[in-house]
């Protein structure tokens, strides 16, 4: 190896060393998460409590709705019990095997939630637009295999993506540390946001329309199925404020690393990302307050004759 080759190799080594500094604790950035984390853990664990006892102990019947509703509650309160030890782990800046196992199970809850709620809008459509092949597609046993196999896959893909994130790098907790472009992150911004926004908007688009066609031809219920369209928006605009940003650095911070930006660029990106994630995370306390609204109004609904024949059979 010639001495140009080895100064090249020298000065990415100390570029590396002076830009993994960006995946050091920022002490403004700790005591954000601790001022937004406590509330967020403390509210959402009651509220999404609440969520799965109303689900499992106090209605009646189950559809395939109330499946997938009663999955991402569950997949909610696991990634709110990773929060605290994300605060710790932080702080401390330990490195063992536990926090790769908390690691791991904040990704699978967090993206199981991104699909649990594509999956329900995606059955809420074929269950407006289709309504008559909705009753013999749709059943609370689909929806229970769906939800199984969809956490056989994302424990499967995150366990296999952070061993082998393992054995290339050591183990730093709720941080990227290497300046080497992340494959995983690209594609979960791809897999895990681009494609669930995309189906996402269109089922959500798709059965604004057709309610609005239902808000013409039964003018008596037009304050009941503007909530219902409300609700849908609402959803949609949670779900794209939650995520939109961090997948937004996720995408900035591997074109940064693949064009081997400035260490200060790195650096502005890391916290950039650190706070869009603290954005991201408090989706788990809007989707329970969702749970609230759907069901409200689908009891208000029930009260109507209407809305019993249609948002109970073809919604629910």
């Amino acid at each position: 190896m010639n001495t140009k080759s080895q100064l090249s190799i020298i000065k990415v080594r100390n570029t590396e060393m002076n830009c993994t500094s960006a995946c050091n604790s920022n002490s403004s950035l700790v005591l954000i998460q601790m001022v937004v984390y406590i509330p967020v853990f403390i509210t959402g664990s009651i509220l999404n409590i609440l969520a799965l006892w109303v689900f499992c102990c106090k209605l009646s019947k189950w559809t395939a709705t109330r499946v997938y509703m009663t999955n991402l509650a569950i997949a909610d309160f696991l990634f709110l019990i990773t929060l605290p030890f994300k605060i710790m782990f932080r702080v401390q800046n330990w490195k063992t095997p536990v926090c790769l196992f908390l690691e791991s199970a904040y990704f699978i809850n967090r993206y199981m939630s991104i699909f649990l709620i594509t999956i329900t809008a995606v059955d809420r459509h074929m269950a407006i637009k289709y309504p008559l092949k909705a009753k013999h597609v749709r059943s609370p046993l689909k929806s229970a295999v769906a939800c199984g196999v969809l956490w056989v896959i994302m424990i499967s893909i995150v366990c296999v993506t952070k061993y082998s994130e393992v054995r290339m790098q050591p183990i730093v907790c709720f941080r990227k540390c290497s300046i080497e472009p992340s494959k995983p992150a690209f594609a979960s911004v791809i897999w895990g946001f681009v494609i669930p926004l995309t189906i996402l908007s269109f089922c959500s688009i798709q059965s604004t329309k057709k309610l609005m066609r239902k808000k013409e031809t039964h003018p008596n219920e037009k304050k009941l199925i503007q909530k219902a369209i409300n609700i849908i928006f609402a959803n949609m605009a949670v779900f794209i404020i939650c995520f939109l940003p961090l997948h937004v650095a996720h995408f900035v911070r591997f074109i940064a690393d693949s064009m081997k930006a400035s260490c200060i660029a790195i650096h502005n990106i890391a916290h950039f990302l650190q706070v869009a994630g603290i954005i991201a995370n408090t989706n788990c306390c809007f989707d329970a307050i969702c749970y609230y609204l759907v069901n409200k109004e689908f009891q208000e609904a029930s009260e109507i004759k209407y809305w019993t024949r249609t948002l109970n059979s073809e919604i629910i």
